[in-house]
């Protein structure tokens, strides 16, 4: 060849992301709650070595609940909700939580034309938390009026570990830039209600809550401009 055209050097600066996904419970988790899922924001710093790091925030959401012995108390034999005034009414239940924490990892680079692009392998260390989010839309039942509404809702958290691998595109024009991968996410956790009023327990047992996700994003990056350069052998 008279000349070869070389990649330019990877890109640094800061890169503000939004994301979402699907969740499938595993272990504690799955006994509590089917498929979730979550959207997020992340602040990340991305290096010319392709390391990247930063704080990130998910918001888990869901309507698929197994717990059967919710609000028990309050039921009648049909399982339906009984009000002040003797008449049945709905009450809606559904999957409440979040997932924030400090991630790391490096991209690693496969693209021939692009030293941005490649391989995106993240860990996060942080916290997770996740209850039962009850809804009684006329405040009709009594037992489930102000405080007393905690000692249905399973509230639950502790130490959050989570791994991610996925593909990282960054276009040259930074006009498309995206993400998409699997993640696993492991919650450490414990119960935090002195008392649940259906079982008539303390709930502090402790819990290994997993999550197993896809998880796509767009990214928006403030890469520092510098023109582009070519090297010619």
């Amino acid at each position: 060849d008279l000349f070869n055209l070389e990649k330019p050097p990877a890109r640094k600066g800061f890169i503000i992301g939004a994301n979402g996904g699907i969740d499938f419970p595993g272990a504690d988790m799955a006994k509590r709650f089917g498929t979730s899922y979550r959207a997020g924001i992340q602040l990340l710093y991305k290096t010319k070595s392709n390391w990247i790091f930063g704080p990130k925030f998910d918001y888990m959401f869901g309507n698929n609940l197994k717990e059967d012995s919710l609000m028990m108390n309050i039921r009648d034999k049909y399982g339906s909700y009984i009000n002040n005034s003797g008449q049945r009414i709905g009450v809606n239940v559904f999957q409440r939580g979040y997932m924030m924490g400090f991630q790391g990892g490096k991209i690693f680079n496969i693209s021939k034309k692009s030293s941005d692009n490649g391989i995106l392998a993240m860990t996060t260390l942080g916290f997770m938390e996740h209850k039962i989010f009850i809804r009684d839309r006329e405040q009709s039942i009594p037992s489930l009026r102000g405080d007393y509404k905690k000692g249905y809702d399973r509230l639950t958290n502790g130490l959050l570990l989570e791994q991610y691998v996925g593909y990282t595109y960054f276009a040259n024009n930074n006009l498309i830039n995206f993400h998409i991968g699997l993640n696993i996410s492991a919650g450490f956790t414990q119960g935090r209600r002195d008392f649940l009023y259906d079982v008539m327990r303390t709930d502090n047992a402790r819990r290994v809550d997993l999550l197993y996700g896809i998880r796509a994003g767009m990214y928006i990056p403030i890469f520092r401009r510098k023109s582009e350069e070519f090297y010619f052998e």
